[in-house]
């Protein structure tokens, strides 16, 4: 299995047959019912499970897992990432990228200085911003052609016109 990846949060239950409310990460919501086997990580421990049924309801998605039957049970679910295998994905069209993929990259300018790593990534509404921390924390709009030069995903690379200074 490929590395596991966090697509969303088990929030809280849903009724009170065993449905639980999940916080999808991914884009549209509804997205991360297609993604198997399912892994819930809580407190440092991970297990599989499967998901008997789900669907979208209003704004996330909620589901019922296998095993879980009552509203007590899902309770205890809450808080738990929901993490898949990466290799589940389809691939990213031409130029587009998983956050999963650029987070942990290092980052450089054209000229060769190191800024940091990529630690997060925010959603801005106009382009994401990331944000890369190094010597000092930065925020760099993820601009392909602007700010963003070149993803070398296979060497670890992001590289970007980016002033080291700032």
């Amino acid at each position: 299995m490929s590395r596991l990846v966090i697509v969303g949060e088990l929030t809280m239950p849903f009724g009170v047959l065993g449905w639980v409310k999940v916080r999808s990460f991914t884009d549209p919501p509804a997205n991360i019912l297609r993604y198997t086997p399912w892994v819930l990580e809580s407190r440092g421990e991970q297990r599989s499970v499967a998901v008997l049924e789900g669907r979208p309801h209003t704004g996330a998605v909620v589901v019922h897992i296998d095993g879980i039957s009552d509203r007590d049970e899902a309770l205890s679910l809450r808080g738990s990432k929901v993490m898949v295998p990466r290799d589940v994905f389809p691939q990213a069209p031409q130029g587009s990228f998983y956050w999963a993929d650029l987070m942990g990259l290092r980052v450089e300018t054209s000229e060769g200085i190191e800024l940091g790593r990529v630690a997060g990534i925010l959603e801005t509404g106009a382009n994401d911003v990331l944000e890369v921390k190094g010597d000092r924390d930065r925020l760099i709009p993820f601009v392909m052609g602007h700010y963003v030069k070149d993803v070398r995903l296979d060497d670890g690379l992001l590289i970007v016109d980016w002033d080291p200074e700032f």
